[in-house]
């Protein structure tokens, strides 16, 4: 079901806003994690595309070099921060739903 309205949402995505520079691609491939792929870091950047504005991927991006940033903006008391993190956990599980299936 979440595919279904992910896809419904994919096709609806701006012309600007889904070339945002793919920012969080690029991280995710500069990574060098075992898992990322050129087809699962451009999943994850479509899903960002419709959770994330381009500030937040942004930031977002930063969490692949610096994974302790993550934490702190997690637990960052700034209003900002918490609205953006709610985001960010929303981006993720979707992520995680539809592109999961890419990492085996």
């Amino acid at each position: 079901m979440r595919t279904a309205v992910l896809l419904a949402c994919l096709a609806m995505t701006p012309p600007g806003h889904a070339s945002t520079a793919n920012q969080i691609e690029r991280a995710c491939l500069k990574s060098e994690r075992d898992v990322a792929s050129r087809r699962l870091c451009g999943c994850i950047q479509t899903v960002a595309n419709q959770f994330l504005a381009p500030r937040d991927q942004r930031l977002a991006a930063s969490f692949f070099s610096d994974p302790h940033m993550a934490q702190e903006i997690r637990q960052s008391d700034r209003r900002s921060h918490e609205v953006f993190w709610e985001r960010y956990k929303k981006f993720g599980e979707t992520a995680a739903d539809y592109c999961g299936t890419l990492t085996n």
